[in-house]
């Protein structure tokens, strides 16, 4: 563990009097830092309202407003890293049989298989929460970096803080079994084991909150700690970082944890798919512009804006409406399933490529 998270000094970069802000002071404010808070506060505002209590059918599918657009918001932020993945040819030319061999199999081999599809929608429920987690990591990782830190001191701990503060809260609290629930998806393949799961998890799930709270508390007391001496020996904390994991930790805790307003579901996927529209834009928009041949005119951010935000609306709302069973459902699972493998490493705040 010492080895692992053993402080560096650091990195002393010409660029370190620039602003520590990613993009400024508002933009991180809204989108990225305060984000958390924004979504807590619009899902107690909505909380209890016609918007979360009113159901209504739209084509097949039934639903309320909030879930109706959580579910398309969500899905659209899965789509949109293909202008990152795809639309941008040095990060393309890192793993282009990742980019273009993988998904067509995986979509193939759910068209052939139940089992795998149900499979592979399990694996999305939970793989979603490690990757929730790692994109609040990543984000502090970045403003670390902005503070002239060496991208490597800390990053362990900062790895499981940040699963401890996403995670942590679901497997102590109210929506774990929200969670696991999905494992009832096999029993359209006939798998009884796996059905029975969630039974076995509910079963022991006051010891698992135990074990949280066991491991959760003497981390905590030992991360602040170890940051202390790091921070004599050189590192530059940075309040930007400080602020983006306490908002994050106080709306998991809240939601995760407790849920005592029903919108946990629709609080943490709002602030996370804001968070990854405002980085996407912000990092890609050049290339976008380009990629969608508006570079050149007057209008080209107002333009690529429109389209960058209306394509991945776009697919949201066909995902979230149309993409209930076979072959659609499997399409949007090869989205989401791609989405959490390449965000993996084509954010590299190591590589250089943020």
């Amino acid at each position: 563990m010492t080895t692992a998270v053993a402080a560096a000094p650091a990195v002393r970069l010409a660029a370190e009097r620039k602003s520590r802000f990613l993009v400024g002071p508002l933009y991180d404010g809204l989108f990225l830092i305060g984000s958390p808070l924004l979504a807590l506060g619009l899902g107690l505002a909505i909380s209890g309202t016609s918007i979360t209590t009113r159901y209504f059918r739209l084509f097949s599918h039934e639903g309320t407003a909030a879930t109706m657009f959580i579910g398309g918001f969500t899905m659209a932020h899965l789509v949109i890293v293909f202008f990152r993945s795809h639309g941008n040819r040095a990060i393309f030319a890192t793993h282009p049989y990742r980019f273009t061999v993988v998904p067509v199999l995986l979509l193939a081999a759910m068209t052939a298989s139940l089992w795998v599809q149900c499979a592979v929608a399990v694996l999305a429920t939970f793989w979603d929460v490690y990757h929730s987690s790692l994109q609040t990591f990543g984000l502090a990782r970045i403003y670390d970096r902005r503070a002239g830190n060496d991208p490597t001191a800390g990053r362990r701990l900062d790895y499981l803080l940040n699963l401890l503060l996403y995670a942590g809260p679901i497997v102590a609290g109210v929506s774990l079994m929200k969670h696991v629930n999905e494992f009832k998806a096999f029993r359209s393949v006939g798998a009884v084991l796996l059905t029975r799961l969630p039974e076995r998890v509910e079963a022991i799930h006051p010891w698992l909150t135990i074990g949280v709270l066991a491991v959760g508390g003497p981390f905590l007391v030992y991360y602040v700690a170890r940051y202390a001496v790091m921070a004599r020996e050189g590192y530059r904390v940075s309040p930007q970082k400080v602020m983006l994991l306490v908002s994050t930790a106080a709306c998991s805790i809240t939601c995760w944890t407790f849920d005592s307003f029903g919108q946990a579901f629709f609080v943490m996927n709002f602030f996370h798919a804001l968070q990854y529209f405002a980085l996407v834009w912000h990092i890609e928009k050049g290339n976008m512009s380009g990629l969608f041949r508006v570079r050149a005119t007057r209008v080209a951010m107002p333009v690529t804006f429109a389209l960058f935000v209306g394509l991945g609306a776009a697919y949201g709302f066909f995902a979230e409406v149309f993409a209930d069973a076979g072959f659609l459902l499997s399409v949007t699972l090869v989205v989401s399933i791609m989405h959490f493998w390449w965000d993996g490493f084509i954010w590299s705040v190591r590589r250089q490529q943020v």
